[in-house]
Formats: structure tokens, sequence, C-alpha cells
């Protein structure tokens, strides 16, 4: 009984290593090379772990997917489910999907210009 044990034991402590590894693999679904610059009125704001979420709609109407940090770390960097609201116009820049047409970014920086609300780092500036 007891080799059976420690064999469900290792068979579950691999799942779950190739699991976390796969679900952080960014690169797999985003150009980590590459930075470009988005501006949009929020649709909608997922304030969630293990990923937020920013919807946003661009002045072409084309709608964003912009993924950010999880609830908890962005709670520690002073982001709440109230810093962002549907309506406010942000300019953000991040690393695009790497299938264009989905229209995704994995968000670096967002910039809130109607009150200087800033997150992320610029040029080696860290907003506040």
């Amino acid at each position: 009984m007891k080799p059976r044990l420690l064999l469900v034991a290792v068979v579950g402590l691999l799942v779950s290593i190739v699991t976390a590894y796969a679900h952080h693999s960014f690169a797999a679904t985003y150009q980590e090379d590459k930075t470009i610059s988005v501006e949009g009125k929020i649709v909608q704001f997922q304030f969630r772990n293990p990923h937020s979420f920013v919807q946003i709609l661009d002045g072409k109407g084309v709608r964003w997917a912009l993924e950010w940090g999880g609830a908890a770390q962005l709670g520690g960097q002073g982001v709440t489910r109230e810093s962002l609201k549907a309506g406010d116009v942000i300019t953000v820049t991040g690393s695009p999907g790497r299938n264009r047409s989905d229209n995704r970014v994995r968000m670096k920086t967002l910039f809130r210009k109607s009150d200087g609300f800033g997150w992320g780092t610029k040029d080696g500036e860290v907003f506040d």
C-alpha cells in the first residue's frame, strides 16, 4: 500500500509542477520581445486572481483584452477594484499577443491622463 501511495504523491507533484510552469509561460501567448501602445476607453475591469483583465475599446472600435497581474499582487501595489471604472480613457503599453487578431496585450504600463494615475514602469521611471 505504501508504494502505491508514494506513486500517487509523486504523480500529483509532477502534474502540479507542469501545470504551474505552463500557466506562467507568457512567451507562449505574448511576443515578449515587442512592445505596443494602445489607448482606449475601459469597457470592463476584472479585478481577480490569478490574473486581472482590462477590456478597452480603442478609437477604431476594436476591443482589446489587456492581461494584468492578479488581485493580490496589484493590491500590494495600491491598485484596488475601484481604481479603474468603465468609461475611463487609458493608455497602456505591453507585449502584443502572438495572434494579432486576438487583440491581446500583456500589460507593462498603464496611464490615465485625466488624473495622472499610473502603474508600471516606463523608460525606467515608476508611475506613482
